[in-house]
């Protein structure tokens, strides 16, 4: 399928999130899309599935004029898309997710067996392991995943929009997804690819069209640099090393001791897991998602129910102690799920900044709200941390994914801690925003903090680390230096011990 978008432009109120774009995707190509958060590629994409009508331009497909009201127009033009945030139905099962919006009949009725064989054919063309009768509700965030691209290939997709795909996904499982998109183009399936990855952009892509602050800045090839790609993406030279001095850490700070947790039915999700992190030191926890590492950090916040074991921060044990009091006590918490767990989305910025804070001083005072020191605090909140949003008062839910998550980490902080915890710090953030992510997290290690990090980038784990905690089947594998070879990191997330 040949897709051609021709002076495609939205605007929501006065701004103007796609500017009279105009590319075309050739039948059988791996049309990559690089942009920072919020430069309109998400927008343009939802035009597209329509998700969005466009206040100007046209959509051709093969070359025919198509104008679609819902997605199901593009799905059954053979437009499939795989979205950022997922586009589950939680109460229902694997089955009836990717049945939903293209429900297969036999003799007018639905045909389970049908759909159930096609999810089975490509999970296990993807080494995905899904099981059809699952709920989505109690699966893992990269397994909710997996269910999205098995969903848009279920539909056979001619052309195939892949935001984000690989956001949750282990390198191996990247690879495997990479060595997928290169057999679909070469099947002639068009692919729209949408990733601020650019390992990934320079190993798959065909073509490069570059969009920033809402307009196409540049078509580009795989084969310029690194640097040449970062800098026509965000408009400077980014710096894609993490740069920081070796650490200095100071006495032990924060301990997890025999911390056990149990799912609904008395079976140990986290199992007897122990470790410490010193002050200034950064700990990562690496392992393939789904393997102990949500509940790990969910249970040191307190979210958790059925936790047996000691956590301890600078000798004031924290189990047995609300959220609210372990907040107070000085922990940061950045959630994996931020439109879950990290915002609420029909809430202000201004008002998301405060969520944690919103019993006393200084947003809070006598019973009210002291709306001139939030306003405040958020403005500069926003400028710091680079939110693109037309003003404070503009609900987070609007946001693209990497603004919602800077307003997230803007939260945490911009607030006194005495430990700070990360679980996948830059996911859905472009590689500028990365950059600023990463040095706040070397800052606060550098401040004397203790710092613990969740992340599936492996790159990241180790441009971080001072320390790595390989996790499998919930309990710690080892804990090994950043310096240890990927190979060797590579085979204890697959369970085999260093």
């Amino acid at each position: 399928m040949r897709l051609e978008l021709r002076g495609i432009t939205k605007r929501f109120g006065s701004l103007v999130a796609n500017d009279d774009i105009t590319l075309t995707v050739e039948p059988g190509e791996i049309h990559c899309l690089l942009g920072e958060n919020g430069a309109g590629k998400s927008t343009l994409m939802n035009v597209l599935y329509g998700l969005y009508t466009a206040d100007s331009g046209e959509i051709l497909l093969d070359g025919t004029p198509a104008h679609f009201d819902s997605p199901r127009d593009a799905m059954h033009a053979g437009i499939g898309m795989v979205h950022q945030h997922f586009m589950l139905i939680p109460v229902f099962s694997v089955l009836e997710n990717v049945m939903l919006g293209n429900e297969p009949t036999r003799r007018g009725l639905l045909d389970a067996d049908t759909a159930r064989r096609r999810i089975t054919e490509i999970s296990e063309r993807f080494g995905f392991n899904i099981d059809p009768n699952a709920m989505v509700e109690d699966l893992p965030v990269g397994v909710q995943q997996r269910v999205e691209i098995v969903k848009a290939l279920a539909h056979d997709a001619q052309l195939l929009v892949l935001d984000e795909p690989t956001a949750v996904l282990t390198p191996q499982e990247t690879d495997e997804l990479m060595a997928i998109m290169r057999d679909l183009a070469a099947s002639g399936t068009s692919i729209v690819f949408i990733t601020h990855k650019l390992r990934e952009v320079k190993e798959v892509a065909d073509r490069i069209t570059v969009i920033r602050r809402g307009r196409v800045v540049a078509t580009a090839s795989p084969d310029q640099s690194a640097d040449e790609l970062s800098a026509l993406m965000v408009g400077r030279h980014v710096a894609l090393q993490v740069e920081k001095r070796p650490a200095t850490p100071g006495e032990e700070a924060f301990r997890v001791s025999d911390l056990s947790v149990f799912d609904d039915n008395g079976i140990p999700v986290v199992n007897q897991v122990s470790f410490s992190i010193r002050r200034g030191e950064i700990l990562a926890i690496a392992g393939v998602q789904g393997n102990g590492q949500t509940e790990l950090t969910e249970a040191i916040l307190g979210l958790s129910e059925r936790v047996h074991g000691e956590i301890t921060l600078d000798g004031m044990a924290l189990s047995g102690h609300s959220v609210r009091q372990r907040l107070d006590a000085g922990l940061g918490y950045v959630p994996e799920d931020r439109k879950k767990d990290g915002i609420v989305g029909t809430f202000a910025i201004s008002e998301n900044l405060m969520l944690d804070r919103s019993f006393g001083p200084p947003f809070v005072r006598h019973l009210a709200i002291q709306r001139g020191v939030r306003d405040e605090r958020a403005r500069q909140a926003v400028h710091e941390f680079d939110i693109r949003a037309q003003g404070i008062d503009t609900p987070v839910g609007t946001l693209s994914g990497g603004n919602q998550q800077k307003v997230v980490l803007a939260r945490e902080l911009s607030r006194d801690l005495r430990m700070f915890i990360a679980s996948q710090p830059t996911r859905g953030l472009d590689v500028g925003s990365i950059e600023f992510v990463h040095e706040r997290i070397v800052q606060t290690r550098d401040s004397g903090l203790p710092v613990l990090i969740v992340s599936s980038e492996l790159d990241e784990v180790i441009a971080l680390a001072d320390r790595i905690a390989v996790m499998y089947k919930g309990e710690i594998l080892g804990i090994v230096p950043p310096d240890v070879p990927r190979s060797t990191l590579g085979q204890m997330m697959a369970g085999i011990a260093a």
